[in-house]
C-alpha cells in the first residue's frame, strides 16, 4: 500500500491525486461534489485565459466561482505569450490561489491555433519566457501540464521537460498521449515513466485511470509521484475517494449513494451557484460523461443534450431513472416526496 504526500513549497497535497482542468467540467458545482465524497489532493478550475483574466469577475463568473471547502485549489492559465503573464498572476493571488498551473498540452484546435496549449511545445523560447516571468512573479507552487508532443522522441521530450525544471517548474504534469492522439488511444505511462527519470521535482502521471487497478497499473509502470484524473471525474465523481483508500489507504468514510442522487445534487449545485445562462450548458457537460455509467446512458446523454431548459432536462433525466434506475429514483424520491419539488430549484 502506498502513502504519500507531495510537498511543493509551502503547499502539502496528500493523498497525491490531482483533479485535471476540464473546460465546462471542473468548476465549482463539480468540485463541491468531488469533496464530499473526499480524496481529492488538489483541486483545479477550468482553463483561464489569462488574456481575458482581468474582466472576469469572482463574483459571478462560472470559471471563477468558488466557495472556501474547495481547498486546495490551483488555477490553469492558457497563456500564450509572457506578455500576459505579470498581470494574470497578480489576480491569482489576489483570488487567493494556493498554486498557479500553466497550460501547455491542450490540443484543442482553437487553443493551438492561439498559439497555445501544446503548440507551445513547438517553441521553445516562448515557453521560457513564459515560465521565467511566472516564476519571478509568484512565490505560490508553479506548476505545468504538458502531452509527449508531436511525436514519440525522447530528446526533444527530455529537452523540453529538464527546461521547465530548470526555469522553475516545482511540478510536472504528463498527459501520456501525443498532441494528436485522441482518448481512445491508451495513455503511454511508459514515456511518463521516462520524464520521471530525467527529473528532480514530483512528476504527475495523466490519462486512462478510471479505477483504482488503473491507478496501481499507472504508478507501477510510470513511477509517478502522483496521479491526476480528467475524464472519470465527472463520470465517477467517487474516484478520487476509492483510490485513495486503496491506493493510498486513506481513512475515508464508505458513502451510500445512488446515481440519480449524483445527478440530482450536480442540478442542486449548478442551481445554487450559477446564474440561469450558466447552467444548462454546465449540466450538459457533465451528462456527457456521467451517463456512461448506464448501459443505455446514451439516451440519457441525449435527453440532457436536446433539452432547452434545465426544467426540461431533469424532467427527461427523471424519466429516464425511472426505466433504467428504479431503485435510484426511489430514493430520490423518498428524500424529496415527489417530482415537483424541483421546480422550485430549477427556476
Amino acid at each position: 500500500m502506498t502513502t504519500k504526500t507531495i510537498t511543493i513549497r509551502q503547499l502539502k497535497i496528500s493523498p497525491p491525486l490531482f483533479l485535471a482542468p476540464m473546460a465546462g467540467v471542473t468548476h465549482s458545482a463539480l468540485r463541491a461534489i468531488l469533496v464530499s465524497f473526499g480524496g481529492v489532493g488538489l483541486l483545479s478550475t477550468e482553463m483561464l485565459s489569462a488574456r481575458r483574466l482581468p474582466a472576469e469577475n469572482p463574483a459571478i463568473s462560472p470559471y471563477l466561482i468558488t466557495t472556501y471547502r474547495e481547498r486546495p485549489l490551483s488555477y490553469q492559465l492558457f497563456v500564450t505569450s509572457a506578455n500576459d503573464v505579470e498581470k494574470s498572476i497578480d489576480i491569482l493571488h489576489r483570488f487567493g490561489a494556493d498554486a498557479v498551473d500553466l497550460n501547455l498540452g491542450c490540443p484543442a484546435p482553437s487553443i493551438r491555433q492561439a498559439g497555445g496549449g501544446s503548440s507551445l511545445m513547438n517553441n521553445t523560447r516562448t515557453v521560457q519566457e513564459i515560465v521565467q516571468a511566472a516564476r519571478k512573479r509568484t512565490q505560490l507552487p508553479l506548476t505545468a501540464k504538458i502531452r509527449l508532443g508531436q511525436e514519440l522522441d525522447k530528446k526533444v521530450l527530455k529537452n523540453f521537460c529538464k527546461m521547465l525544471e530548470g526555469e522553475g517548474i516545482d511540478l510536472l504534469t504528463v498527459h501520456g498521449r501525443l498532441n494528436s492522439e485522441h482518448f481512445c488511444r491508451p495513455a503511454r505511462w511508459e514515456w511518463i515513466g521516462c520524464v520521471k527519470e530525467w527529473l528532480s521535482i514530483p512528476v504527475v502521471a495523466n490519462g486512462s485511470v478510471f479505477s483504482a487497478a488503473d491507478a496501481r497499473s499507472c504508478l507501477q509502470i510510470s513511477g509517478a509521484d502522483g496521479l491526476m484524473i480528467g475524464r472519470a471525474a465527472p463520470q465517477q465523481p467517487w474516484i478520487f475517494a476509492d483510490i485513495a483508500r486503496e491506493v493510498y489507504g486513506a481513512d475515508l468514510p464508505q458513502m451510500k449513494f445512488t446515481l440519480p442522487e449524483i445527478f440530482m445534487c450536480m442540478v442542486h449545485e449548478l442551481a445554487t451557484r450559477f446564474r440561469i445562462e450558466r447552467r444548462l450548458g454546465r449540466l450538459k457537460e457533465f451528462t456527457h460523461y456521467f451517463a456512461r455509467n448506464y448501459p443505455y446512458g446514451h439516451h440519457l446523454a441525449s435527453t440532457v443534450q436536446a433539452s432547452s431548459s434545465l426544467t426540461e432536462a431533469v424532467q427527461g433525466a427523471l424519466e429516464f431513472f425511472g426505466r433504467n434506475d428504479v431503485n435510484g429514483i426511489k430514493a430520490v424520491l423518498d428524500q424529496h416526496g415527489d417530482e415537483s419539488w424541483f421546480n422550485e430549484l430549477v427556476g
